[in-house]
């Protein structure tokens, strides 16, 4: 069975495209440059040259392909809007390609603004308000002929190599000489490790199904000031408190994530596919020092 991963050099898409061919499958991985596209070889897939923003590049992937697991996106906070339309555009490609074959398309999403102020299940709808529309465009597909699911992951997926939300959280620390936290720091963030989380997709490939959502959590949530109390640690600097109206200034684009406070459950998912995290915590991720290493953080600068 062949399966064509979009975001396969990435974080998260490596460690699918490892799940998947240590499972017996045949792996067609998007690959924007010829860096990207030896390390895919190296892994055991095949190359398919293109990008997120080249649709026919992902239309003939998608044809070629037993289903579709969709995991890339341009992670360019300050240019959001063109990021979420080429998102959508990208969806919509590649469910038409598989649309009328019942063949899988397992699109990414996220949890941010899903329930506020209760506990969000995979019941939960996506916010209207939440500009990203990976949902809604895979979830139109469900009725033309793909089995189309959705997996949604927390702000923190992490384990070694991380380059996102936590590095660029140590990074403003070693900037600024404090390690912060927002009001009082008892919001919460969802955690999962990425390996779990690939484990929990390729379970999604095989038994997930048409039109639904499963959650990939590890951590129900983390109080963001127990985060910032690990990163003052390692760093030996002093951890306080930053009002909302500090947090744009001292934290940049990322204060408006680590100010959310995201409640949700993957009970659903667990009952459903028999998934369970088995992986280490955040926090115990945390304490393990690679965070700090100096080219995690190099990394982090670099996406």
């Amino acid at each position: 069975m062949r399966i064509f991963v979009t975001g396969a050099t990435g974080f998260i898409g490596s460690a699918i495209v490892k799940e998947l061919i240590e499972a017996g499958y045949e792996v067609l991985g998007l690959a924007r440059s010829d860096k990207g596209g030896v390390s895919l070889a190296r892994a055991g897939a095949k190359v398919h040259r293109g990008s997120l923003e080249d649709l026919e590049s992902l239309r003939s992937g998608a044809a070629a392909s037993d289903g579709v697991i969709h995991t890339a996106f341009i992670h360019d906070f300050n240019n959001y809007g063109p990021a979420v339309e080429a998102d959508r555009r990208a969806i919509e490609t590649i469910g038409a390609a598989l649309q009328r074959s019942g063949r899988p398309m397992i699109v990414t999403s996220g949890l941010a603004l899903l329930a506020p102020g209760r506990l969000a299940t995979e019941e939960d709808a996506p916010s209207p308000n939440f500009p990203r529309k990976s949902e809604q465009t895979a979830m139109e597909f469900a009725s033309r002929g793909v089995r189309a699911s959705v997996v949604r992951l927390p702000f923190s997926v992490h384990g070694d190599g991380d380059h996102g939300f936590v590095p660029r959280l140590i990074q403003v620390a070693r900037e600024k000489g404090i390690s912060a936290y927002i009001g009082d720091g008892l919001n919460r963030w969802p955690a999962v490790h990425r390996l779990d989380a690939a484990r929990l997709y390729r379970l999604v490939l095989e038994k997930g199904s048409r039109g639904a959502r499963y959650h990939g959590i590890g951590d129900e949530g983390v109080p963001t000031r127990e985060i910032a109390e690990v990163i003052g640690r390692r760093l030996d600097v002093p951890v306080a408190s930053k009002s909302q109206e500090q947090a744009a200034e001292h934290f940049g684009w990322i204060g408006l994530f680590f100010g959310m406070g995201v409640l949700v459950s993957s009970s659903l998912t667990t009952e459903r596919l028999g998934w369970r995290p088995t992986h280490v915590g955040l926090i115990d991720d945390l304490e393990s020092g690679s965070y700090f290493k100096t080219e995690t953080i190099a990394a982090a600068l670099r996406s």
